[in-house]
């Protein structure tokens, strides 16, 4: 499984990536999920996948390939806005699954690949967008400037804190780490290392940063998230049963929201 995740704050963009692959409990491997693709100094790429790791590598392959060859052909050099790209790159995933998924198909194996495609083309605003293996694309909205892929259920809610407390690019570094951590915390198939991305506005430049397992930041960040997590638990009102109990004796439970019942044998 995989676990990728970018967000678009007002300073740029985020991206980070575990990079866990397996093929069974006993096929265990690492590879690199963020790619960096900068054809020319007035755009840059940045590429998280999900999905085939085949699949993935042929795409980036072709993707390298059409760089690469002079002529009046399609390529990420050529394309005039974020979203042409995102396009080009869904029309190459969707092609090299084609090819595959007979072969595939009859083995029990799916070629579907997934990417998060973000940077910024010539003067436009950096942006992220999700490409589907149909192709097609979305993009992320002002009241949901984050995207994710993989195994998303897991940390996604923290993506949606640091929305809602409108986080710079700090706290949403340690956010998107805290993200990661839970997620792997709850899915052995979601690891380290983590490879983080953080693009500022305008620079067309990418700092890449791996954090490796037992970093001590992670130990920290970890040790630090669990403290403060404790000790928000203790400051909620007391649920106890007595204190359950007492505060239905207080209140109508239609305003409370509580029904008690109690089974005996």
């Amino acid at each position: 499984m995989t676990y990728c995740l970018a967000m678009r704050l007002d300073e740029g963009l985020l991206f980070l990536a575990d990079t866990r692959t397996n093929a069974g409990v006993d096929n265990v491997s690492n590879y690199p999920k963020l790619h960096v693709l900068q054809p020319t100094p007035d755009r840059l790429f940045v590429l998280e996948s999900a999905g085939s790791l085949a699949t993935t590598q042929e795409v980036l392959d072709r993707i390298r390939r059409d760089l690469a060859t002079s002529g009046d052909h399609e390529s990420l050099a050529t394309v005039s806005h974020l979203f042409e790209a995102a396009l080009y790159i869904g029309r190459l995933n969707r092609e090299v699954a084609e090819v595959h998924r007979p072969a595939l198909s009859a083995v029990g194996a799916d070629p579907t690949a997934t990417f998060i495609l973000g940077g910024q083309v010539q003067q436009e605003p950096p942006d992220l967008l999700l490409v589907h293996g149909e192709g097609n694309y979305i993009r992320a909205s002002d009241d949901r400037p984050f995207l994710q892929i993989g195994e998303t259920k897991y940390g996604k809610f923290m993506l949606e804190f640091a929305v809602k407390s409108n986080a710079d690019m700090s706290s949403a570094t340690k956010i998107a780490l805290g993200s990661m951590m839970s997620t792997a915390r709850a899915n052995l198939s979601v690891g380290p290392p983590y490879d983080m991305g953080i693009y500022l506005d305008g620079s067309f430049v990418l700092d890449r940063f791996r954090f490796n397992a037992g970093s001590p930041l992670l130990v920290q960040l970890e040790q630090l998230w669990q403290r403060h997590l404790l000790a928000a638990v203790a400051e909620l009102p007391g649920l106890s049963l007595e204190e359950l109990v007492a505060l239905e004796a207080e209140s109508d439970e239609a305003a409370l929201g509580v029904e008690h019942t109690t089974t005996r044998r």
